[in-house]
């Protein structure tokens, strides 16, 4: 996909402020006749320009390193309770859990390395700034659990003929902590899983985990009730299907999101249409959306206004509609007049 067309600039990730602005090239400036004079605005910070392309930012970050951290921290401790009580008891169900915490442990750790990076300013060479580790660790995060879920499942197949003794006590009472272990690091993540790829697979995973507990204190009670050993393999594969199923959307977004695909939950069409109805604007084309984290979305498009004047106004109001309307944060406008000699891209939105 077409990157915007835009200059390096330094913005602190930290401060949560957004701007729209214009960035326009001269003619001959940059080799593209017809395009309107150069220049710059920053309307919502007071600064006036004379820019004819919009640029617009918003680089705050959801404050959830804390949550990160606590819940790595607390899901690792119960790792290591369950691989000691798990080899104790003779239970694969609890090794299995416990591979499966792992497994959320390491994407934790990523998702918190991300979010970390994320904060970090913009540079001469990484104009964008980090924000795009984001997409990178939900990826490796679905990666790791469909790896480990694998182990999981050829371990469970080859105990179906060999069931072996399990200490149902030792079991449900360790499961009964990784309830209340997963169910308190799942409330952490609740309020911001709506904005953010990584803490949405921070808060199913560990959702599914407390559940995956509760199944394993119900299996263990059922084998101490009728002696049926095979359950305890059998509900290591039921653990290995939940964890398939529940990872299978977050591979599927965090590989959209890194083919540049728009972000679930806007609609180009609808984008399109909007920058067609605004006022002076003949034609919509090079239009481009794409995700440049887990939690903020980028516009690039050119607007040919044939009769309009310079007009920041027009630029500033552009950029915050689009916030405000679909989430879009980060807009590029170039405005033309419709004397290119070409466009710079098909006419396709992507």
């Amino acid at each position: 996909m077409a990157s915007p067309e835009t200059g390096t600039h330094d913005h602190d990730h930290e401060n949560d402020h957004d701007h729209a602005g214009g960035h326009a090239h001269g003619d001959g400036e940059h080799g593209h006749p017809g395009l309107a004079h150069a220049g710059h605005s920053h309307a919502e910070h007071g600064h006036s320009g004379h820019g004819q392309s919009g640029h617009g930012h918003d680089h705050a970050v959801p404050d959830s390193l804390r949550a990160f951290a606590i819940g790595a921290g607390l899901n690792f401790g119960f790792v290591i309770v369950e691989v000691i009580f798990g080899l104790y008891a003779g239970s694969l169900a609890l090794l299995a859990d416990a591979g499966h915490n792992l497994s959320d442990v390491l994407g934790l750790v990523l998702a918190w390395g991300a979010a970390w990076l994320s904060r970090r300013a913009p540079t001469r060479l990484r104009t964008y700034g980090y924000g795009r580790s984001s997409i990178l660790a939900a990826l490796a995060n679905a990666m790791i659990l469909l790896l480990g879920t694998g182990g999981i499942i050829l371990e469970a197949i080859s105990r179906l003929s060999q069931p072996e003794p399990v200490q149902t006590g030792i079991v449900m009472v360790v499961a009964l902590v990784g309830v209340a272990v997963n169910m308190g690091t799942a409330l952490m993540f609740m309020a911001g899983r709506k904005g953010d790829l990584n803490v949405r697979g921070a808060f199913i995973h560990m959702v599914a985990d407390g559940a995956i507990s509760l199944g394993v204190v119900a299996a263990a009670g059922v084998i101490a009730l009728t002696g049926w050993l095979w359950l305890d393999p059998v509900v290591s594969l039921v653990i290995a299907v939940a964890i398939i199923v529940g990872t299978w959307g977050l591979l599927r977004d965090s590989v959209n999101l890194a083919m540049d695909m728009v972000p679930t939950g806007v609609d180009p069409e609808q984008v399109e249409a909007f920058l067609a109805a605004r006022p002076g604007v003949r034609e919509v084309h090079d239009l481009h959306i794409w995700g440049l984290s887990t939690t903020s979305v980028a516009l690039s498009a050119h607007l040919v206004r044939p009769e309009a004047a310079l007009d920041d106004d027009f630029l500033s109001e552009t950029c915050a509609e689009l916030k405000a309307r679909f989430g879009i944060a980060h807009p590029v406008l170039q405005i033309e007049q419709g004397r290119m000699a070409c466009a710079l891209a098909p006419r396709d939105v992507v």
